[in-house]
Order: C-alpha cells, then sequence, then structure tokens
C-alpha cells in the first residue's frame, strides 16, 4: 500500500502529508509530478501549498499538468484521492468535484483554527466520527471560499456530498464561525465518488496534540 503525494512547483505541505501519514503507519511518498504516479499507488494526496504561485487562480496550473489526468483515472478506479487546500483547489479545477475555491471574503490570508462539523459520517473519510461531531482543525489560505450555485449546493447535500461545515464551538453553522464566506459554510466535500474528497483544512496539522488538535487523525486513517 502506497500513497502518492503529488508534489508540484511551490507545494509546501507535501512533507507535512507523508510526516502524518507515516506516523500512522501508512506508507506515503512524495512524487514529482512530472514522474506520474507509481504503479503501487494505492492512494493519493494533492497537498497545500501554492501550485505554480497560484498564477491565473490557485490550482488551476496544476490541475493541467499530465499526472492530473493520472489522478483522474485513479480516481475513476477507485482509488481514494484527497485534495487538501491547494490541493482542494486543484481538486475543482480539474473537475474532481464541482465549485471553485476562489478569494476570501475578507480578501486576506487567513490562518487559525476553525471548527468543523460533520455533515456526512457514512463515508471512508468520515467513518471515524460521529455525525455532527465538532473537529477542530488549522487553516492557511488566501483562496477558500467555496463558491456553488445554490440549486447546485442543494443538490450536493441532498446527495449527502457535503462533508464537513464551518461552525462554531457549540456545533451551530453560522456566518460568524465562517472563515473565508463559502457558500453554506462548506469546508469540505465529495466528488461522484465517496472515495474523492477535497477539504480546505488541514488534517494533517491536526494529528499532533501539541500542536492544537488530533481530529485530523480519523480523516487520514481513511487511506488504510
Amino acid at each position: 500500500m502506497t500513497v502518492a503525494v503529488v508534489q508540484f512547483g511551490g507545494s509546501n505541505c507535501d512533507r507535512d502529508t507523508v510526516r502524518a501519514l507515516t506516523a500512522l503507519g501508512i506508507d506515503a511518498r512524495r512524487v514529482w509530478h512530472d514522474d506520474g504516479l507509481p504503479p503501487e499507488t494505492t492512494g493519493v494526496v494533492l497537498p497545500g501549498g501554492f501550485s505554480y504561485g497560484d498564477y491565473l487562480r490557485a490550482g488551476a496550473m496544476a490541475a493541467r499538468s499530465p499526472v492530473v489526468e493520472a489522478v483522474r483515472e485513479a480516481a475513476a478506479a477507485g482509488t481514494p484521492v484527497l485534495g487538501i487546500c491547494n490541493g482542494a483547489q486543484v481538486g475543482c479545477e480539474a473537475g474532481l468535484t464541482p465549485g471553485v475555491f476562489t478569494v476570501n471574503r475578507s480578501a486576506r490570508f487567513r490562518c487559525e483554527h476553525v471548527h468543523l462539523r460533520v455533515e456526512n459520517a457514512d463515508t471512508p473519510w468520515t467513518a471515524g466520527y460521529e455525525p455532527g461531531e465538532v473537529l477542530r482543525f488549522p487553516i492557511a489560505h488566501g483562496e477558500g471560499r467555496f463558491e456553488l450555485s445554490a440549486d447546485r449546493l442543494s443538490a450536493l447535500a441532498d446527495d449527502d456530498r457535503v462533508l464537513f461545515r464551518y461552525c462554531d464551538e457549540n456545533g451551530r453553522v453560522v456566518d460568524a464561525a465562517n472563515p473565508n464566506g463559502s457558500t453554506g459554510n462548506v469546508a469540505g466535500l465529495l466528488g461522484e465518488r465517496d472515495t474523492v474528497a477535497v477539504l480546505m483544512p488541514h488534517p494533517e496539522r491536526a494529528t499532533l496534540g501539541d500542536i492544537g488538535s488530533t481530529d485530523g487523525r480519523a480523516l487520514l486513517r481513511a487511506f488504510v
């Protein structure tokens, strides 16, 4: 079992992700995007960072890298694929999930811990949580505002494809708890398969108690 953590020019969370996965007993390796996915790949992470300097718009250039076509094929075959922060932007740009991530409502970079409510616990990514459980994850982004039309978001929610919503510490989904202005407070969602997910907060930075939270461990264990 090998989880390929795809490194683009400008990725800066690839090492963090490998360390977090390895600490959970998962074989994880950084893969340079030009080298493609190794044949032994059983999972893929598109990590955080600023691929290609976020030129054009965040994730747009990386989404057109040849390796992403291999990621699409792997996802279609049922291989688990997780996009985190910039990887979520890449995932949306590549059509792995609907919607788009754009500039924060405040037009400022946000780096802080936030609370998330588990909206669907019946997925590989959230099976270690309870429905409605409140988690604490860090964020670090300038373009984390998820945008989707109201009709499409309603359909997404009806299909149980919303994984997480920003909430307060009591689990209330309120505007004051929304750090970037995301439509419907959406923080994470599924692709057409429940083995494909993207989220803006960083689970790999929520695996050690001495740096704020261990709530990300259960999500990363989905690769097992």
